[in-house]
């Protein structure tokens, strides 16, 4: 998460500028009369947005206006699919700031950079899975959980250091170069939580995740070469 002070007013018009059409698009796109008419969808959405407000409360601020923080929209992503996931996490982004935990002008550039991204990276992967359509449990969990995690968390270390080299206001450290070899340690407890929790979902509450083919994964082997 960065602080407003430390982006140029163009990145600042720019995150809203991507990030408004896109929460707009989710709003049109939710399914509304599911959601109203389930009470279990409803109980889901709600839980997700304490769990992300909790995770995202928990985080690392740094003096300089930088903070540090785990994702969780993968998992989110997949639990509710990407328009739910979108609203959820804005509504997470809301109660922060509320709470004085996040800048109100920086909202835009944050929650393109960590709701957004995510959630993109995630759906895409989600889609890629589906077209192959394998039948191995464990390629959904892998390709959908773990993988796309640790994709998101690394493009949204790259593209917010990035759009701070840009505007030139965040002094970046001397020891930039051998930053590669700290990615891992933001990349594996990103790939970590999103994917137990997955893998817990897959295991105990299927009918849960709006992108798990139920039918596919956990249908009985087949037998066409047993002999008749």
């Amino acid at each position: 998460m960065i602080a407003s002070q430390l982006l140029s007013t163009t990145s600042l018009g720019l995150g809203w500028a991507i990030y408004l059409p896109a929460i707009a698009w989710a709003v049109w796109r939710a399914p509304w009369v599911e959601l109203f008419s389930d009470t279990r969808r409803q109980h889901l959405l709600f839980g997700t947005v304490l769990a992300l407000f909790l995770l995202w409360m928990v985080r690392r601020d740094f003096d300089s206006g930088v903070s540090y923080h785990f994702i969780g929209m993968t998992a989110v992503t997949l639990l509710l699919d990407w328009p739910l996931a979108v609203l959820g996490g804005v509504v997470a982004q809301l109660a922060l700031l509320a709470l004085g935990r996040q800048d109100f002008a920086a909202l835009g550039i944050n929650g393109a950079l960590l709701v957004l991204l995510p959630v993109l990276v995630t759906e895409c992967c989600a889609i890629w899975v589906e077209r192959f359509q394998p039948r191995n449990l464990f390629v959904y969990i892998f390709c959908c959980g773990f993988f796309p995690a640790a994709l998101a968390a690394l493009l949204c270390t790259l593209f917010g250091l990035g759009i701070l080299w840009l505007d030139g206001i965040f002094p970046m450290p001397p020891w930039l170069e051998d930053f590669v070899g700290y990615l891992w340690l933001v990349m594996f407890p990103e790939a970590f939580i999103n994917g137990t929790a997955v893998t817990a979902l897959v295991v105990f509450y299927p009918d849960w995740l709006e992108t798990f083919n139920r039918s596919r994964y956990l249908q009985a082997p087949w037998k066409d070469d047993e002999p008749k």
